[in-house]
C-alpha cells in the first residue's frame, strides 16, 4: 500500500502497559486499565504531559536486550507473537493433508525452525543464481537476468507496486520506485556526523563479510565492499530525499512504455514486461530521476561492478533463509540503527516470516480463536461516532468556504470502513511448502507474492483486499480507496478493551481511529477526492488558508529536539502531526457524545476529562535505543512519542481546561497560535 499511515521503517507505536490483570492461556480479565503507578507527578502537566502521564514508568523501565525499544507496543507485539507461535505450532502438530492452510502453516513454520538442516547448507542454497551472475557477460544480459528474476520473486534495481492510479482510482498501475540503496536513504551516502559515518562503515563490513561467507576470500571481499559503496554513493545522488517523496503530485509522472524507453533505454522495458507476460499502456514512474541516472550509469560502469552489486544485494535479501553465521551478520548491521545487543529468538522471526508470506491463512486462525464479534461491534460503533465528531467539526469550522465543506463532508461520509479482517481470503493455491526445504519453502512464498502483484497490472482495483495481516498490530489509511483500516491485531487492549470505560477506549482506539481518518485531509490525502482520485476540490482562498495553518504546525514541530540536539523535521513529519492533532481533537468530540464524556464523576481520582487525556498519553509510552532514534529522525514520517503526545495537547483548548494549564507553563501556546485545522 502507498500510505501506510502508522506503519515505519522502525515501530513507532507504543502502548500503555497494566499489571493490574488476571490472565489464563487465551483470554485476559483486566480490573483495571490505566497505570497509575507509571505517572511522575512531580512533573506539572502544563509542562510536560507526557512525563506527568509516563515519567516513572521511564525512569524505571529497562529495555530488553533482543529489543530495540519499550513500551507497551512491545508488549503487544510480544503477546501476539506467543499467540501467533502457539496457533503455528498446533498446525505443525496437525498432520493436516497436502494443500490445506494447516499443512502450509505448520510445515512452512517448521522447516524455518530446523535450524540443523540450515545450518548444515551454510550458502549452498545460493549458489545457482551465484553462478547465473557470473555468466552475465555485459548490461544488456544483467538486465534480462533482472527481468527474470523479477517473476521467479527476486527483486534488483527495479522496485515497483501495482495499486490504484491516483488519477485513475479505479484502475490499477504499475509504479516504479526508486531503489538500489542498502542504507535507509540518500542522505546516509554523504553526510559527515560519527552516527552516519559509523552507518558507512557497518555497511562495508556486512558487505565484505556476506561475501567470505559465499567463499570468497577476504581480500576480494573487502574490494568488492568497496566497489559496491562506491556505485551505491553515486546511485544515491539520484535519489529524492524523504521529504520529496511526500510530495504526491510530484511522485506522480505517469509515461507510454515508450517514452520510458526512450528515457532510459539501457534498461530495456519492453524485454523487461515481455517476461512479466504483461503490455501496460502506461506506468507511473515515480522518481524518474533515478531510472534516467541507472540507464547512464549501466552502460558507463564495468560489468564487474554491477555483478558485484547484484550478488550483494541476493545475499543480502535472502541472508535471513541462511545459516546462523548469514543472520548473525545480518543482525550485527541491523543493529547499527535498532541499538540491539541481542538478536531476536528465531521463533519470533518464523512467526513473522509466515505472518507476512501466508498472512491470510495464519489471520482466518487469529480471528476464529482471539478476535470476538462483540469487539467488532463495539469498534463499528466507535467508528461511526468520531465520524458524525468530524462531521460536525467540519461544519463548524471558521476558515473554510461552505463549498469545500461539502466537498470534505462528502469525502468523509465515503470512506470505506475496514475493521478487523476481510471479507475475502487469500488461497495460496500456487505456494508449495516442503517441510524439509526451508529455501524453497521462501522461494515459493516469494513467487506467489510476484504473481499475484503482477496479476493486477491494468485490472480493475478490488477494494476487497487489505494492505496488512489481519494479526498485525497497527492501522492505515490509503487514499486512492479513500479507507480507513483497523486489523484485529490493534484492536485489543491497550488501545481498545471491551469492558474498558468509554475514557479509555477514546482516548487511545479512538485517537488512532481519528488520526487515521484526518489522513483522509491532511496535506498529502487532502489532495484526493472522494472517489480517491489525485485531484483538486478545494478553492484557492481555501487552499491558502490550509497550507498557511500547516505552517505553522512545521514551524511547532520543527523546534522539538531529541538527543539534545537533534531536531524533528517539521516538513518529513507534517502529515502525521496533523493527523495526531486532528486525531485528538475528534477522539475527545466523539467521547464527548457518550454518558460518562457527558459526566463529571471521577475514576482513580481523575474527572472523565482526565482520564481520556492520560489514557492517550499512556498510549504513546516508548522508550527507545538511541540508535534508534537517530534512523526514525532521519527516515520516520512520525514524531516521537513525546511530541506525539504534548504537540496535539499544546495546541487543543480542552487539554488545557483538564488541567488547568496557564500561561507561563512550558507547553503553553497562545490561544490565537494553536493549531485548529480540523
Amino acid at each position: 500500500m502507498k500510505y501506510l499511515s502508522i506503519a515505519a521503517a522502525v515501530c513507532m507505536f507504543c502502548f500503555a502497559s497494566c499489571k493490574d490483570a488476571k490472565k489464563t492461556e487465551e483470554t485476559e480479565t483486566r480490573i483495571s486499565f490505566f497505570d497509575r503507578s507509571g505517572m511522575d507527578s512531580s512533573v506539572k502537566p502544563g509542562d510536560n504531559f507526557f512525563l506527568y502521564a509516563n515519567g516513572a514508568w521511564l525512569k524505571n523501565s529497562v529495555i530488553p536486550d533482543d529489543q530495540s525499544g519499550l513500551g507497551s507496543f512491545y508488549d503487544l507485539v510480544q503477546g501476539n507473537l506467543k499467540r501467533l507461535r502457539g496457533l503455528l505450532e498446533d498446525a505443525e502438530k496437525s498432520k493436516a493433508a497436502k494443500g490445506t492452510a494447516e499443512q502450509k502453516l505448520g510445515d512452512y513454520y517448521a522447516s524455518g525452525m530446523d535450524t540443523v538442516a540450515i545450518d548444515k547448507l551454510g550458502a549452498t542454497p545460493l549458489k545457482p543464481t551465484l553462478a547465473k551472475i557470473d555468466a552475465i557477460k555485459d548490461y544488456k544480459e544483467l538486465m534480462s537476468f533482472v527481468a527474470e528474476s523479477n517473476v521467479e520473486g527476486e527483486t534488483f534495481l527495479l522496485s515497483y507496486y501495482v495499486d490504484a492510479d491516483e488519477k485513475n482510482s479505479t484502475q490499477n498501475i504499475v509504479s516504479f520506485l526508486q531503489s538500489g540503496l542498502s542504507l535507509p536513504e540518500k542522505g546516509y551516502y554523504t553526510r559527515t556526523d560519527s552516527a552516519t559515518k559509523a552507518a558507512r562503515t557497518a555497511l562495508t563490513a556486512y558487505i565484505s563479510k556476506m561475501f567470505a561467507l559465499t567463499g570468497t576470500d577476504t581480500s576480494t571481499a573487502a574490494k568488492n565492499a568497496a566497489v559496491v559503496m562506491a556505485l551505491e554513493t553515486e546511485i544515491a545522488k539520484s535519489h529524492r530525499t524523504p521529504v520529496e517523496l511526500r510530495d504526491p503530485q510530484k511522485n506522480y509522472n505517469k509515461f507510454a512504455v515508450a517514452d520510458i524507453e526512450k528515457q532510459s533505454p539501457n534498461i530495456a522495458w519492453t524485454s523487461f514486461f515481455a517476461k512479466m507476460k504483461v503490455q501496460p499502456d502506461s506506468i507511473n514512474m515515480g522518481q524518474p530521476d533515478y531510472y534516467i541516472a541507472l540507464s547512464k550509469l549501466l552502460a558507463s560502469q564495468p560489468i564487474d561492478t554491477w555483478k558485484i552489486k547484484l550478488k550483494f544485494d541476493y545475499i543480502a535479501s535472502n541472508a535471513g533463509a541462511l545459516s546462523k553465521d548469514f543472520s548473525d551478520a545480518r543482525f550485527a548491521f541491523s543493529k547499527t540503527f535498532s541499538g540491539q545487543k541481542k538478536d531476536s529468538d528465531r521463533w519470533k522471526k518464523m512467526v513473522n516470516r509466515v505472518d507476512e508470506g501466508l498472512g491470510d491463512l495464519l489471520g482466518q486462525l487469529y480471528v476464529k480463536k482471539y478476535f470476538t464479534e462483540a469487539a467488532k461491534s463495539r469498534i463499528d460503533e466507535l467508528v461511526n461516532n468520531l465520524q458524525k465528531a468530524f462531521e460536525a467539526r467540519i461544519e463548524k469550522l471558521d476558515w473554510m468556504s461552505d463549498s469545500t465543506k461539502q466537498r470534505a463532508t462528502v469525502k468523509l461520509n465515503a470512506f470505506l470502513k475496514k475493521i478487523g479482517y476481510p471479507t475475502k481470503w487469500k488461497t495460496y493455491d500456487d505456494v508449495t511448502i516442503d517441510r524439509t526445504n526451508f529455501f524453497a519453502n521462501v522461494q515459493s512464498v516469494a513467487a506467489h507474492s510476484k504473481k499475484e502483484e503482477i496479476a493486477k497490472i491494468g485490472k480493475p482495483v478490488d477494494k476487497t483486499e487489505w494492505g496488512l495481516t489481519t494479526p498485525t498490530i497497527n492501522a492505515y489509511y490509503n487514499p486512492t480507496n479513500n479507507e480507513i483500516v483497523f486489523p484485529a491485531g490493534i484492536l485489543q487492549f491497550p488501545f481498545f478493551d471491551v469492558n474498558a470505560d468509554d475514557a479509555i477506549n477514546y482516548g487511545a482506539i479512538g485517537m488512532v481511529i481519528g488520526h487515521e481518518m484526518t489522513h483522509g485531509f491532511d496535506d498529502q490525502g487532502a489532495q484526493y477526492d472522494d472517489k480517491g482520485n489525485m485531484r483538486n476540490w478545494w478553492t484557492t482562498s481555501d487552499n491558502d488558508k490550509f497550507k498557511a495553518k500547516t505552517g505553522g504546525v512545521v514551524k511547532q514541530y520543527g523546534a522539538y529536539t531529541i538527543l539534545d540536539s537533534l531536531h524533528v523535521n517539521g516538513e518529513l513529519t507534517l502529515g502525521e502531526n496533523l493527523a495526531d492533532i486532528g486525531g485528538l481533537a475528534i477522539a475527545y468530540d466523539a467521547f464527548k457524545m457518550t454518558k460518562q464524556g457527558q459526566d463529571t464523576v471521577k475514576t482513580d481520582g481523575f474527572t472523565p476529562d482526565q482520564r481520556f487525556f492520560l489514557g492517550y498519553a499512556q498510549v504513546w509510552r516508548l522508550k527507545s535505543r538511541d540508535e534508534t532514534m537517530r534512523a526514525r529522525i532521519n527516515t520516520d514520517p512520525h514524531s516521537p512519542e513525546m511530541y506525539r503526545v504534548n504537540g496535539p495537547a499544546a495546541n487543543f483548548d480542552p487539554f488545557y481546561n483538564a488541567f488547568n494549564i496557564k500561561e507561563g507553563d512550558k507547553l503553553y501556546i497562545k490561544p490565537e497560535d494553536r493549531a485548529k485545522i480540523w
